[in-house]
């Protein structure tokens, strides 16, 4: 009996943000547990008890909102703790889930801190960072919502600079001595109408071309704000090595920003006055309040290697990252106030998700006080051959769908056939048991690889088809998987 051939696998290339346009599903505070983890699904593979835990976290979270106000202070987040090896999508079901929910989020690493007293980042600056994350959100919404009227309003301010700098003031008659006092006030009068009609004119044509840009390179003068920041009163030091308390002292103590006029392109003025336009429609001072808000309310923390912070040794082993760190956290995880610079900021409700490999650990180990903060647990899988291939082919963000897309862009059309992904998968997985399991990301060094000479000469190949098959995949690769050692490098 012949043998079938290879079947092709069509793999649409558009990447569409999650949630946004989907008219079936309701809005976002009303999204049901089902219908979070299946957002989810669009994106990650497997790990169904992790998605099922931070969807009921989330809409906790709803359920929360509607109850009387003296018992909603009560409602606690059941913060979760996720454990498995690495490259099997701890990260990114937090970070997708923050996106699905339109939620201040950032993503720390454990092992970056030290106990209070060391030199370091103090598990404080979680909090204070993630403030900043939700201005800097909430600021970008504010300013997509005042973008139109901020670029009309540039415009007409560059048709009156443009207007002033185009029209040359009359110069005064010369005056005569027996012209009594108040003709001569009538005429300057009519002068200064006469002018200003004439400017007015010139205004509404520039406001024209403008509008058809058909003046982009020209240049005009404009008055915009020097540069100057905290940071250049103390050049040459990292961000690592200044408090936010002192960057504020210093803010205190520093001149009022400087103005300058610069001669630049209208296209480039647009931009500035545009800019400029839109900071004035803003008002910030709202826009701090509401991002406060936002945190107590709804943020997401994500805190990477919480395993690495166990102390395998004995107290005195000298590892300011490990014990005392875990003793900071808590804290913050069970609830606190943390100053900011716009002022106390409450971490009560704040959904803290934990992750760890734990190879050589355990949870236990963790310090009694901190595992009582993550009720909720939940172990995640290794990823297998089939999982590999799933990976490949189903997410809507899928690797082989971003390189066709990116290939596309130079007129070649890449396809995968199904024999290929197969070949992909097994070998990612042959390396995966072999040499350090890291999951997922196995796949990115191999898919790299193969397309590797593709890539190179896609300019070249405009106008092609070409079909990647289990044959090409096992001439890219399949020597170097099979080699033990070039694998542990290469692969």
């Amino acid at each position: 009996m012949a043998e079938a051939a290879p079947r092709a696998v069509t793999l649409p290339t558009p990447i569409r943000p999650p949630v946004e346009g989907r008219e079936e599903l309701p809005p976002i505070e009303n999204l049901t547990p089902a219908q979070i983890v299946a957002e989810l699904d669009r994106y990650i593979i497997g790990q169904a008890d992790a998605k099922r835990a931070v969807a009921v976290a989330l809409r906790n979270r709803y359920r929360r909102q509607q109850l009387p106000e003296d018992l909603r202070q009560e409602v606690a987040p059941k913060n979760i703790l996720m454990m498995g090896p690495t490259g099997v999508g701890k990260t990114e079901i937090a970070r997708r889930v923050a996106r699905i929910m339109d939620a201040p989020f950032i993503k720390v690493e454990a092992t970056k801190f030290t106990e209070v007293g060391y030199v370091g980042r103090d598990v404080e600056s979680i909090v204070r960072d993630l403030v900043e994350v939700a201005i800097d959100m909430l600021y970008g919404e504010r300013l997509e919502q005042v973008k139109d009227e901020a670029a009309l309003a540039a415009v007409q301010r560059l048709a009156n600079l443009l207007a002033e700098q185009r029209t040359e003031p009359q110069p005064n008659p010369p005056s005569r001595r027996r012209v009594a006092a108040g003709a001569a006030r009538l005429a300057n009068t009519r002068q200064e109408v006469a002018s200003h009609k004439r400017i007015e004119r010139e205004r509404q044509r520039l406001l024209d071309l403008l509008n058809q840009q058909a003046l982009e390179e020209e240049t005009v003068e404009i008055e915009v704000e020097a540069d100057y920041g905290p940071g250049d009163a103390v050049d040459g030091m990292g961000p690592d090595d200044l408090y936010d308390t002192f960057q504020d002292f210093l803010e205190g103590y520093l001149p009022p920003p400087r103005r300058s006029r610069r001669r630049v392109s209208v296209r480039e003025a647009r931009r500035i006055l545009t800019q400029q336009e839109s900071d004035r429609l803003v008002d910030f001072e709202a826009v701090v309040d509401t991002a406060m808000q936002r945190v107590e309310e709804s943020a997401v923390v994500f805190i990477d290697e919480l395993d690495k912070t166990i102390d395998r040794h004995s107290e005195l082993s000298g590892n300011v990252s490990g014990e005392g760190v875990q003793r900071d956290l808590l804290p913050i995880v069970e609830g606190s106030v943390v100053m900011t610079r716009y002022g106390p900021l409450r971490t009560d409700h704040i959904l803290f998700i934990a992750a760890g490999s734990f190879h050589d650990t355990r949870p236990s180990d963790l310090i009694p006080e901190l595992q009582g903060r993550f009720p909720i647990r939940v172990e995640l899988s290794s990823l297998h051959e089939d999982d590999l291939y799933a990976i490949l082919t189903q997410p809507q963000n899928a690797l082989t769908k971003q390189y066709i897309a990116l290939l596309a862009t130079e007129s070649l059309d890449l396809r995968f056939e199904e024999a290929a992904l197969r070949e992909m998968a097994h070998l990612a997985a042959l390396v995966n048991a072999r040499a350090e399991d890291i999951g997922a990301r196995r796949l990115h060094t191999i898919v790299e690889r193969v397309l590797e000479e593709l890539s190179f000469n896609a300019p070249e190949m405009a106008g092609q088809a070409v079909a990647i098959d289990a044959e090409f995949v096992r001439e890219r690769i399949g020597e170097v998987a099979s080699d033990e050692d070039l694998s542990n490098f290469i692969l």
